[in-house]
């Protein structure tokens, strides 16, 4: 049998991602802590910026907004979410957040199960552009 011990992760270890907007830090993954079923992270996402749309074709994927003010679409509908609300996105869901609010948005999320391979677990439907700095963002909240 194999014990597996629990571990601790800052966001300060996880390294940036921001191939597909905002800084996304994917903290407790089958790499870093052993996880089998999933992995979880924290998107930081300043106002203007947005993380470009895409679908899992294996996992649901649940966020649960910490602080900020985003917008959500959702196969193409936006959907307000703000802190202290969770969502629950469906296997094949095509979704992008946008951060519509004048502060940082923070948001965990939660992907599970894993997809057979690492590559195989997320599909990007568009490009995403580099967001302007906070100065010079269009800002609609």
């Amino acid at each position: 049998m194999t014990t597996q011990f629990p571990r601790i992760v800052h966001v300060d270890d996880a390294e940036p991602n921001r191939r597909r907007g905002g800084d996304l830090r994917a903290m407790l993954t089958p790499t870093a802590v052993g996880a089998t079923s999933g992995f979880m992270g924290l998107a930081i996402v300043q106002p203007g910026e947005r993380i470009g749309e895409h679908y899992h074709p294996y996992s649901e994927e649940f966020v649960y907004v910490v602080c900020g003010d985003l917008e959500v679409d959702l196969d193409g509908v936006p959907h307000a979410l703000g802190p202290d609300q969770g969502l629950m996105i469906p296997v094949d869901m095509r979704h992008r957040f946008r951060n519509v609010g004048r502060t940082e948005a923070r948001m965990v999320f939660h992907l599970g199960p894993l997809a057979p391979r690492p590559d195989l677990g997320h599909v990007d439907t568009e490009e995403t552009p580099r967001a302007l700095p906070p100065e010079h963002a269009e800002v609609t909240s």
